[in-house]
């Protein structure tokens, strides 16, 4: 079943001064990439690119990030849309959630993953057929 990946998931995978966090999302993704399950969109994607080189103790280069984000558009990806802008607009109104959670949640919903990998939600939280799972908790 397809299953959506947050940000700092994305981001932890990467770091490795993150130590548990780091090898727990990098197991996670490298599943994800083995059965091809894993769903991304474009907002996440970017969010990562900035994420990894500006904000890490350690940040990746430009080109190392790029090479990074160009892998991960063989996933699924959900691009930005009005119609998912709008959605992710009332989602946010209705759930009480963050702009930019409810555009995560949202794109998940319209790509029909069952779960989405994060940790700036609540585990076990719903959101239609979606649930919301911290791998640092379950694993």
């Amino acid at each position: 079943m397809p299953s959506f990946v947050d940000t700092n998931i994305l981001v932890y995978a990467e770091d490795r001064d993150a130590k548990t966090k780091h090898e727990v999302a990098r197991d996670l993704v490298l599943e994800l990439w083995d059965d091809r399950n894993g769903v991304l969109s474009i907002q996440v994607l970017q969010e990562f690119y900035v994420t990894v080189t500006r904000k890490l103790k350690k940040p990746l280069s430009s080109a190392k990030a790029q090479e990074v984000v160009e892998e991960y558009l063989t996933w699924a990806v959900v691009e930005n849309t009005g119609a998912l802008l709008t959605a992710a607009i009332e989602l946010q109104q209705k759930a009480q959630l963050s702009f930019w959670d409810a555009m995560v949640v949202q794109a998940a919903i319209e790509a029909g993953c069952t779960k989405l990998y994060s940790e700036d939600l609540n585990d076990g939280q719903r959101f239609g057929s979606v649930v919301i799972v911290n791998p640092f908790t379950h694993r």
